[in-house]
């Protein structure tokens, strides 16, 4: 397969794959494809970690980064040194309380003293997110991503000086020409049906309307989960795919047994959009967690940052009690089909497959 993508990254397939693991990301490289790792969830020490592993069973094939660098949230305008408190400040004990009594009333026990508190921010603002910049730049990475908006103009200056691309997610046109605007190389068109923050438009919406309003590459995101999928992105005028959902019941993922379990059972309609996480709306699993923010007695959610903070805690003690009925997480309508485990590899090689037996189809309708 051969389109601008491919060729800008000297990949085999234009097929995307982000992961928060690092295994994940290394199996696709290795296929043809490309891994893309999200360094939210890791502190910079820790990234540094997880970049040198990769770095050492790549092969040498590229891969990227994601980092979050939203253009709006709470705190914008605060000191580094002083974020995290005066954050925690604006935290109503209203929420605090709701929170607790939910947890309660599922018997969710407390963390054990061996908590991190500073996984309580993450990479949700500028602040926190350029250290996750700045280490995977001393890295040979291929692709730096942000998840949610256009990037900071002189954060994309600096990956074109240390000669890594730079792509942003897009849930409408407009989205789309604004990343432009400040230099991305590559677009990701991401329709609704996608897992994590994601819009309003579907994905076949989307997409043609992305690549009639930008002059780069797109690529076709959300519900994107066999070849037959990819053709039809590919044929609205994307150049490749960005998948993500997919990638979290294969051999290689730490996705947790019970969250696991959880997704191979899932139906398509088993997802909702929801602020519940991190403020913004965002497709997680549907359960007791996400209803409980939808009903009477919520004290609605908080704005970015705030909402995460206020949650962080209790997901991870969800996370490590029995209280399935809450543990939610960033999942894509594309788990309705996702039924079984296997390797990474393998799941590259069927979309490719697909993909092709999708095209020669349509060929057959057109020449009889």
């Amino acid at each position: 397969m051969r389109t601008r993508v491919t060729d800008m990254f000297g990949i085999e397939f234009p097929i995307f794959a982000f992961s928060h693991c690092r295994d994940v990301v290394a199996a696709v490289s290795k296929a043809g494809g490309m891994g893309v790792l999200g360094a939210l969830y890791f502190t910079p020490e820790e990234l540094e970690i997880e970049l040198t592993w990769i770095d050492d069973h790549v092969d040498g094939r590229p891969y990227g980064v994601d980092v979050v660098m939203p253009a709006s949230y709470e705190g914008a305008d605060f000191a580094p040194g002083e974020l995290v408190g005066r954050l925690q400040a604006m935290i109503p004990d209203g929420h605090r309380a709701f929170v607790e009594n939910l947890l309660a009333r599922h018997g969710v026990p407390p963390l054990s003293g061996d908590a991190d508190p500073g996984k309580v921010l993450l990479g949700w603002t500028d602040a926190t997110a350029r250290p996750q910049v700045e280490v995977a730049l001393r890295h040979p990475i291929a692709l730096l991503a942000n998840a949610l908006g256009p990037p900071p103009a002189d954060v994309v200056e600096l990956a074109h000086a240390h000669g890594v691309k730079v792509a942003a997610l897009a849930s409408t046109p407009r989205h789309a020409l604004k990343q432009v605007e400040v230099g991305v190389d590559v677009v990701v068109a991401q329709g609704a049906e996608a897992g994590g923050h994601t819009g309003e438009i579907s994905t076949m919406v989307l997409i043609p309307q992305v690549v009639d309003a930008v002059d780069v590459p797109v690529l076709a995101a959300g519900g994107i989960g066999n070849g037959r999928q990819m053709a039809a992105g590919m044929a609205l005028g994307a150049e490749g795919v960005w998948t993500g959902s997919i990638w979290l019941t294969v051999e290689e993922a730490d996705t947790p047994e019970m969250a696991r379990r959880r997704i191979l059972e899932a139906t398509s309609r088993d997802t909702v959009r929801s602020r519940s996480w991190t403020g913004k709306p965002a497709r997680l699993l549907k359960n007791a967690w996400t209803e409980a923010w939808e009903s009477a007695e919520s004290p609605g959610t908080l704005p970015m940052p705030l909402q995460f903070m206020l949650v962080s805690d209790a997901l991870r003690r969800i996370g490590r009690s029995d209280a399935a009925e809450l543990a939610t997480f960033p999942a894509g309508q594309i788990i309705g089909i996702t039924n079984r485990v296997r390797p990474a590899r393998d799941v590259v090689y069927s979309l490719v497959e697909e993909y092709a037996e999708a095209c020669t189809r349509l060929q057959h309708l057109t020449t009889g």
